[in-house]
């Protein structure tokens, strides 16, 4: 197996883009990312998504993408993995290169969520559940977590308001990020007073619906100078899997995935959690913030939420995580959302995130987090 680095970049603003195609806003990612590395053409093009077909009527997105960006001809494929889309299709591309079978890959998310509201949106988000036990009885993916939400409250004696820190570290992180859906700061007094959503979950525990587009650029890394002096590492990449459905787990207040994909990273990359600098954990509400963190090794079962409400977790902190918003800031383009994480990753590692910028990052961590925990996606990159 070969190293794998990463040599280019390349992401839209994370918002609402209604002038915008699925097509228009890859080719704005892919584009971006090629003219970073340098490069004109491609072995492979993977695309994470979760909606195209449900949303914009259009499934066959490999060589629609390929096509419109310029690499009519090579292999390109759409990935699936709810919201752990993006991630995985950074996942296939890694093992494409790794495996020598590919040089030169890109791997792209995007998704286009706006242009549908209400039920509709709701509905096809809940397709990441299990249709036969969990969505036909007509629980919203909002309600799945508030469930989680709720029994961990109750389990570990937990106020709602003590999740409060996750988002407030997430907005106030955005603020410098250009990419950012929401660039301005919350307090902890419009935290208690937001409306609720799915009780106990409100407004500011849930991270918005968006549209938007990432790619990276993989080559080998014995290549990498080729292209760039600022080549990021792929130290390690694992996926694992949990039951589809939250009552056929073994404990749903463990992420078994998360562990599992984050112990096979670290064993893969010789580190552990003490080692990383950054982690761009999945944000989606605030309680798989605190279950993440859990999962990982970062905090004791039960005592996630005490890392933000302890100032852990931000740019200061032990660990900080979001560090440009995370999904709850920047936003929340689901199949994309993987592939934003990374690049923001490679911002920190190569000294150019601006004013989010964390001092002395070598090791960076991303999570990527598909329906309530069954595919999660971990990446640990190492910075030159």
């Amino acid at each position: 197996m070969r190293d794998v680095s990463i040599i280019g970049i390349g992401q839209t603003p994370v918002g609402e883009h209604w002038n915008r195609s699925l097509r228009h806003l890859a080719y704005d990612a892919i584009a971006a990312a090629m003219q970073d590395a340098g490069i004109e053409r491609a072995d492979a093009l993977y695309v994470g998504n979760m909606l195209s077909g449900e949303i914009s009527g259009q499934s066959h997105l490999g060589p629609l993408i390929a096509d419109f960006a310029g690499l009519r001809g090579i292999e390109a494929v759409k990935i699936e993995g709810a919201c752990a889309g993006g991630a995985a299709a950074v996942r296939i591309g890694y093992l494409a290169v790794a495996s020598g079978l590919q040089d030169i890959v890109i791997c792209a998310g995007v998704e286009k969520m706006t242009d549908e509201v209400g039920s509709r949106l709701t509905s096809a988000l809940a397709q990441a559940a299990d249709a036969d036990h969990e969505t036909v009885h007509g629980i919203s993916f909002v309600a799945l977590n508030a469930l989680l939400m709720r029994r961990y409250m109750y389990e570990y004696g937990v106020r709602h308001e003590d999740f409060a820190g996750f988002a407030i570290n997430s907005h106030a992180n955005a603020v410098g990020n250009p990419n950012a859906m929401f660039r301005r700061p919350i307090t902890l007094e419009a935290f208690k007073r937001a409306g609720m959503v799915a009780a106990p979950i409100n407004l500011l525990d849930s991270s918005p619906m968006a549209d938007g587009a990432a790619a990276v650029i993989l080559c080998p890394s014995e290549q990498a100078r080729e292209f760039t002096d600022d080549a990021v590492r792929i130290a390690a990449s694992a996926m694992a899997t949990d039951s589809l459905s939250l009552h056929d787990r073994h404990d749903p207040l463990w992420l078994q995935a998360a562990q599992d994909s984050a112990r096979r990273a670290y064993r893969q990359a010789g580190v552990g959690p003490a080692d990383i600098d950054l982690f761009e954990l999945h944000d989606a509400f605030t309680i798989m913030a605190a279950l993440s963190l859990e999962a990982t090794g970062f905090a004791d079962r039960g005592r996630g939420w005490q890392l933000a409400a302890n100032g852990d977790i931000r740019p200061d902190g032990r660990i900080p995580i979001c560090t440009m918003g995370g999904l709850k800031a920047r936003g929340h383009p689901v199949g994309a959302t993987g592939v934003y994480q990374i690049v923001e990753a490679v911002q920190q590692l190569r000294g150019k995130a601006g004013d989010c910028q964390i001092p002395n990052v070598h090791l960076a961590m991303t999570q990527n987090i598909g329906g309530s925990g069954a595919t999660i996606v971990t990446h640990i990159l190492e910075g030159g």
